[in-house]
């Protein structure tokens, strides 16, 4: 069972009721209730909460953290943020969605401005699946089809990717990095693009699936501990010309 906290702003679900009409109970608990299918222990965060509901405790018992943010990427507390990082860091799994790359955790993690082209203009999106091998592809086929989504459009101003898994493309002409994943300390971050508060697109079956795989790909990893600092030699060192021998 992984440990899944799915964290939302949660504003345009109270401010603008197209948005309301779509996510009713909110995107987050859209998306929790089709990671619950996978019988994870699945919760939610909002930023109104307390500490954005991102206390320690609930961090420490986080395995993978779902991120999904817009208008409100300047009201996360700095504090927050470098805890959630150093979470990260420490083998917290991180997957940010849609509008997310703007986020301060994002930027943080990545060390660039994460800037992009945009335009809302109900276009079909065709979503290629560029490395069918990838544990996130599984279950896919050559594509995912979204009938109507916000275009984003490249330079994609992020660090190349450790993992290219999908490209999109629009049908304005665009093309866009859509499916990234990185590594950084000993956390692994998979960066999904569709997901605009506008349109249903966590209802579709494969971008589900998508974020279902990619849970399971970033879920924390038994590793050795790295050791740093002053470091004894294991074996006796011989050395220097004028018969020194350490």
């Amino acid at each position: 069972m992984i440990n899944v906290l799915v964290w939302n702003e949660n504003r345009h679900e109270q401010r603008d009721e197209k948005v309301k009409s779509v996510y009713p109970d909110g995107i987050h608990r859209a998306i929790a209730d089709f990671l619950k299918e996978e019988d994870h222990k699945v919760k939610t965060a909002t930023l109104d909460e307390p500490q954005h509901g991102l206390s320690d405790a609930v961090l420490q018992e986080t395995d993978v953290l779902v991120w999904w943010g817009h208008l409100a990427h300047g009201e996360v507390e700095d504090a927050t943020v470098e805890k959630v990082k150093q979470r990260v860091l420490d083998g917290m799994g991180l997957i940010v969605l849609h509008s997310g790359h703007f986020s301060k955790i994002f930027k943080a993690l990545m060390g660039t401005s994460c800037d992009l082209k945009w335009r809302e203009a109900d276009e079909k999106e065709r979503i290629w699946i560029v490395d069918p091998g990838h544990p996130i592809a599984e279950g896919l086929g050559e594509y995912i089809e979204l009938e109507k989504e916000e275009m984003y459009g490249e330079h994609f101003d992020i660090p190349a990717p450790d993992e290219l898994v999908m490209v999109s493309w629009f049908e304005g002409g665009e093309v866009f990095r859509s499916g990234c994943t990185y590594r950084r300390g000993k956390g692994k971050i998979f960066y999904f693009r569709p997901g605009h508060e506008t349109y249903p697109t966590y209802y579709h079956k494969d971008v589900q699936q998508v974020i279902k795989n990619a849970v399971n790909w970033a879920k924390p990893a038994d590793l050795p501990v790295p050791v740093y600092g002053n470091a004894k030699p294991l074996e006796r060192i011989r050395v220097s010309q004028e018969g020194v021998e350490n």
